[in-house]
């Protein structure tokens, strides 16, 4: 079987990184329904910013988010072998330092609270976005220290499920657990919201998940995936 372009690189430099990085890596696709079901329709210009992602791990969302903004910024707290900047999010000055536009992130689920909080205690950014489990939202831990104070904007779920592995990103993964971007717009920019807008994001996946996203990210299939996709 011939592999793909750059399939033996990847495997090559794959590093393991601990267990408790909670490393688990967003399908492109799920990137490219943000750009186009929330922050265009929300009046964000993309090509005219520059985004941050702060866990961004391989950069399977980082690299997607190029595609569309003007700059993209990607660091993490562990080095993953992709070259992106070491700096940990939640370290003094890390935040309040970075010129991006907009945060857009899937944290890991254990700081996703303590990330909201640094980025929105500060505002120095035009929005937050964070891919999270639906059922982020019910915690009264989260609602007593964020939501109560900084009730999101932006509530997009998914209405098909995003499949994400834990380490590596698996086209042909399934998954019960439901997920959403949940987003944060500057009020100094933006009008203030009464709650969050619930956007509906419609079946797209067959649509935005291309051929190249599995020459990129994945180690070499037994069979070809995505027939007649581009």
């Amino acid at each position: 079987m011939t592999l793909p372009r750059g399939a033996r690189a990847i495997m090559a430099s794959r590093r393991e990184p601990p267990t408790s990085l909670d490393f688990f890596p967003t399908p492109p696709w799920a990137t490219r329904a943000l750009v186009e079901y929330v922050l265009e329709p929300n009046g964000f210009e993309p090509k005219l910013m520059r985004a941050w992602d702060p866990c961004c791990g391989e950069g399977h969302m980082a690299e997607t988010l190029k595609e569309s903004f003007g700059d993209v910024e990607a660091s993490d707290i562990f080095d993953y072998g992709r070259g992106y900047r070491l700096a940990d999010v939640l370290e003094t000055g890390v935040i309040y330092d970075n010129r991006a536009d907009l945060v857009i992130t899937n944290p890991p689920f254990n700081i996703a609270l303590d990330i909201a909080l640094a980025v929105l205690s500060r505002w120095r950014f035009e929005g937050l976005f964070l891919l999270m489990r639906t059922s982020w939202l019910e915690s009264e831990e989260r609602y007593r220290k964020l939501f109560s104070f900084y009730p999101p904007d932006v509530f997009a779920p998914f209405v098909e499920r995003v499949p994400m592995v834990k380490g590596r990103y698996d086209p042909k993964a399934s998954s019960a657990t439901s997920y959403a971007w949940i987003g944060w717009m500057n009020p100094e920019t933006f009008r203030a919201s009464a709650g969050p807008a619930i956007t509906f994001i419609p079946p797209c996946r067959k649509r935005l998940e291309t051929k190249a996203d599995i020459r990129r990210w994945c180690a070499p299939a037994a069979a070809p995936l995505f027939d007649g996709a581009p």
